[in-house]
């Protein structure tokens, strides 16, 4: 079997490193070697939800593993055939459910046959896609993309609390498609007539004042001149207090999805002017994809073999995956800017 070995202290240097590397030598089968691990975090090594994504890859291919525990900046994956099937996995902590589901998603999926996978732990904390983010914009492209899948969550987990837990069901998969959405709506002279059919705000909150929700819908219906209607709060049950904004935006035949999970000390006019200003960047761009779904696109337009999308300009935590995913021996994955402020990301044959 080959042998791939991964710095994971290479540029932005963090976790998503060891998760784009685990799921690349599972769709691949090659071994892969991964040293520093998160070596610029604080904390570097495994976290909960870095173990809990390393033990997903080899349960969900009966691999072998070296390294798994916490604190590890070390790990060795010789992965075995893919198997579907059940499968439960739990963090134990307010990790990211999200991010441990996007590192064997796709090597599921591919195997063609049905599997439902429970995950419980964080589904909101702020420093990754959110349950609700994946169900409403990154799960729909991949639908669209041949991956058919239904999301049931049974509760929702805000940061530092977690207590989520909830159920993806991969249905079938005969063949990924490549993605293509190269070209935006003109966007920049939308009046706040247009905007509002297409754009629609949720608060979720939960063991806070609803008045907190309310605030941060005000705020986004000002500063965009949109009425105060164009939103909905939603209160939840959660085990510990939370509260979530997110403005939906239709944007041609999916939804992009601005999230912001709001933070002690932050206030909510703050987590609302956040949240505008991701989407309007996006906006005054004239692009499709904004800069962190384009990082969560990559790899599925790999295994599809194709593809394109325009994007504002790279973080450096997509420079960083798209480096990885080379390391593999995978080409054709280009990053073009095209203009000032659009940049185009895409996959050739």
């Amino acid at each position: 079997m080959d042998k791939i070995k991964i710095d994971g202290s290479m540029g932005e240097g963090g976790g998503q490193v060891l998760r784009t590397a685990l799921t690349l030598a599972l769709i691949k089968q090659v071994q892969v070697e991964i040293i520093n691990i998160r070596a610029k975090r604080r904390k570097p090594g495994l976290l909960c939800q870095h173990l809990t994504c390393v033990r997903a890859a080899r349960e969900i291919c009966s691999g072998i593993v070296e390294g798994d525990e916490l604190g590890s900046q070390h790990v060795i994956l010789i992965p075995g055939k893919i198997k579907a099937g059940d499968y439960q996995f739990a963090i134990g902590t307010a990790g990211s459910t999200s991010l441990v589901c996007q590192t064997i998603l796709l090597p599921l999926a591919l195997t063609g046959r049905r599997s439902t996978i429970t995950f419980e732990g964080g589904t909101h904390n702020g420093m990754s896609p959110s349950t609700t983010f994946m169900e409403e914009a990154f799960l729909p492209i991949l639908a669209k993309m041949g991956i058919d899948v239904e999301v049931n969550v049974e509760a929702f987990g805000f940061y530092p609390a977690g207590g989520g837990k909830w159920t993806l069901d991969i249905r079938s998969c005969d063949c990924i498609q490549p993605l293509d959405f190269l070209e935006a709506k003109e966007a920049k002279n939308f009046c706040p007539e247009e905007l509002e059919k297409r754009l629609s705000v949720i608060a979720m909150i939960s063991q806070l004042p609803v008045s907190i929700a309310q605030r941060e819908i005000d705020t986004v219906a000002r500063r965009l001149k949109l009425p105060n209607n164009i939103g909905q709060i939603r209160e939840i049950a959660t085990p510990g207090p939370g509260n979530c904004l997110m403005i939906n935006y239709q944007q041609r035949d999916f939804n992009s999805v601005f999230e912001v999970v709001g933070e002690v000390g932050v206030s909510a006019e703050k987590v609302a002017k956040r949240a505008v200003g991701c989407f309007v960047k996006l906006l005054n761009a004239g692009v499709i994809v904004d800069e962190y779904l384009a990082d969560q696109l990559m790899l599925p337009m790999v295994v599809a073999n194709g593809g394109s999308f325009t994007t504002t300009q790279p973080s450096l935590h997509t420079l960083t995956n798209a480096d990885v995913i080379k390391q593999f021996g995978i080409e054709g994955l280009n990053i073009e800017q095209v203009t000032y402020e659009q940049w185009c990301i895409s996959v050739t044959k």
